[in-house]
């Protein structure tokens, strides 16, 4: 009999429904841990097959040491988007939420959905991730600092404030120096980072960003999928006579469209690569704003294309084939 396995993680606890063909539930609870992770694969060992496919959402790194626990013991994982069993949610109309709700509401949408098989990540890329993010952590503690420090009058505070705001440029630029020592010891994040830096606009710090988040461009058949995995597709709101302003979605990777933002905003004024569309669009009146998004969608473009093709940028290439078109 086939079974499907849904899993509600949080912080502490993995709440699990183990649903059947004539869609019978069971459910258990196990600590987020390794003494967890051994009383699940013991639990599922006895109710289900080996091979048997199994669902969480991809919530922060609450998910990734079972995802790799359950791979490694031959069940198919898929991590997936929370969005995703969201919008299922509603479709089921299911108003209620609980735990088990969830975890049965996910061993549903993973009997009835198709689902991207999860493999466990490299090393040097989980590496990669945490010290870019952490260099975001601490980007976005300075920023709050110095925004105190604008509003802070007493001169004792502005002190501390200052000196925070000191220390803090000091851990920044270590931790990037050692994203760079990282990139430059393994070859692949390297060569793929050389890659990325060719394209004009783009050099080590969102180059690294950038890797960090995509983690494998052949997850993405179409550069399309990549652009709404971001979050800069276009999304239109219209029903009957009313059809309201074409924004994009933002249902994607809010760090990756953050690591393309200054990027998009210098390539604006200074890359001749991008003047056509920028022209274009002032000519047609669209917002400075929307013209930076059409920029980071077209930066995108590129990355997609050197990272697939295993090529540097060539902007004579680019010419000829727009020329040719």
């Amino acid at each position: 009999m086939t079974h499907w396995i849904g899993i509600d993680v949080s912080k502490a606890e993995l709440v699990i429904c183990v649903m059947n063909e004539q869609q019978q539930t069971l459910q258990a609870t196990f600590s987020n841990d390794r003494k967890g992770f051994r009383s699940l694969s013991n639990y599922l060992s006895k109710r289900v097959e080996t091979g048997s496919r199994v669902c969480l959402e991809a919530t922060s790194i609450y998910g990734d040491e079972v995802a790799q626990e359950l791979h490694k013991r031959g069940y198919a994982v898929g991590v997936v988007n929370p969005l995703r069993v969201k919008r299922y949610a509603e479709s089921q109309l299911q108003r209620n939420k609980t735990d088990g709700l969830d975890a049965k509401l996910i061993a549903d949408f993973c009997r009835t959905q198709e689902i991207t098989l999860w493999t466990p990540p490299p090393a040097a890329w989980l590496e990669l991730r945490a010290l870019v993010r952490r260099v975001d952590d601490l980007v976005a503690i300075q920023v709050q600092e110095k925004q105190r420090l604008e509003t802070t009058q007493l001169p004792s505070v502005n002190v501390n404030v200052q000196a925070h705001i000191v220390y803090l440029e000091e851990q920044i630029a270590r931790l990037l120096d050692q994203i760079q020592k990282h990139m430059d010891q393994h070859p692949d994040l390297k060569q793929q980072q050389e890659l990325l830096n060719s394209i004009p606009g783009i050099a080590n710090r969102t180059s690294s960003r950038l890797l960090a988040e995509i983690r494998d461009i052949r997850a993405f058949e179409k550069v399309e999928q990549l652009v709404a995995y971001v979050g800069l597709n276009p999304r239109l709101r219209q029903s009957g006579q009313y059809e309201g302003q074409v924004k994009i979605s933002k249902m994607g990777n809010a760090a990756l469209r953050a690591a393309l933002y200054l990027p998009a905003r210098c390539a604006k004024r200074f890359n001749p690569l991008v003047q056509s569309l920028v022209k274009r669009m002032q000519a047609e009146g669209h917002s400075a704003n929307s013209i930076t998004v059409a920029v980071m969608r077209k930066l995108l473009h590129y990355v997609y294309g050197v990272l697939k093709s295993g090529r540097p940028f060539d902007p004579a290439y680019l010419s000829a084939t727009v020329s040719s078109a």
